[in-house]
């Protein structure tokens, strides 16, 4: 009799312990389940950015925190080595690695940007793609891929360059909010504006103290004339950048962006771009890790469609 009670002692708690771990895995599976639909929600977010960045002529995600200027407060007058750069990253892809974009130089005088900034598409474009599927195997898998895509470009140096500042080192969705809000405190995106509105307002978009410094001196820089912005177009990719990275806060990294973004370069190859560096590990030597040098002999095969050729490597870095 005592065995028995026993017995049914031991399956009451045997079934009550059942229904408690029934409880907590409804519970667990609950939680779950909200968690996958906020992490749904927080990637279709991501992906609206990525995808509104693209519109407006960002680099793409994965360069622009990937290939982010670093800072050097030794002379602040002029950035050192890879340029200036603040906070931390999420560039990419930096982006995407955060970054700027557009086509061509204009004089000085820039005309307030509209709202839906012309689109161009390079007129190498086709002819650099079909060259590239013939002669490597990588791209030959790519390029049919991403379909009748292209690099995007508007027209104005100067934004393409203040963007590119307020998108170092911070992801691309956050360049890009802040973008807005100097968007809202200037709406007319002229170096003058810039100067009238000052420090403080710059600042109060959410800008760092040295990201606002490096927007200004660049501002002067359009404004003074030091710049020959006219003659972008017809100067030699290596003398743009050396005029370029005189500018405080702007490196090579910015200066190449620029050139593929703005100028639309054919054969740029941004090797201080991590995102490119990625790309060209997991594509080409199954993701063991890459050295410049390595990179640059791929790169020797893509000549003299490199910018080409990188654009679709920071492509193959996106989610399916």
């Amino acid at each position: 009799m005592a065995t028995a009670t026993k017995t049914q002692a031991r399956r009451a708690a045997s079934l009550t312990g059942a229904a408690g771990e029934a409880k907590r895995r409804a519970a667990r599976s609950g939680a779950l389940k909200a968690q996958q639909e906020g992490d749904a929600a927080m990637v279709d977010g991501a992906k609206k950015a990525g995808a509104k960045a693209q519109a407006e002529h960002r680099v793409p995600n994965g360069a622009d925190k990937a290939g982010a200027d670093k800072a050097s407060a030794a002379k602040p007058a002029r950035a050192k080595g890879n340029g200036a750069l603040d906070g931390a990253v999420p560039m990419a892809h930096s982006l995407p690695e955060g970054h700027a974009s557009g086509e061509g130089a204009q004089a000085l005088s820039v005309a307030a940007r509209s709202s839906e900034p012309e689109v161009v598409r390079p007129d190498y474009w086709d002819k650099a793609c079909a060259d590239l599927v013939k002669r490597d195997r990588i791209l030959k898998k790519l390029i049919p891929k991403f379909g009748p895509v292209h690099l995007m470009s508007s027209d104005d140096p100067f934004v393409t360059l203040a963007r590119s500042v307020v998108g170092q080192q911070i992801s691309t969705a956050a360049a890009q909010a802040l973008w807005q809000r100097v968007e809202t405190a200037c709406p007319k995106l002229v170096p003058q504006q810039f100067i009238k509105l000052g420090h403080e307002k710059l600042a109060a978009c959410g800008l760092s103290k040295r990201k606002t410094e490096y927007i200004l001196d660049l501002a002067q820089h359009f404004v003074s004339g030091a710049l020959h912005v006219g003659k972008w177009t017809s100067m030699d990719d290596d003398d743009v950048i050396a005029e370029l990275t005189a500018i405080r806060g702007i490196g090579r990294w910015t200066a190449e962006m620029f050139l593929i973004f703005n100028l639309a370069r054919p054969n740029v190859l941004p090797l201080d771009d991590l995102g490119l560096i990625q790309a060209i590990s997991v594509n080409y030597f199954s993701g063991e890790p890459v050295t410049r040098s390595e990179a640059r002999e791929v790169a020797a095969n893509w000549e003299p469609w490199r910018t080409v050729a990188t654009w679709y490597m920071w492509r193959s870095l996106e989610p399916s």
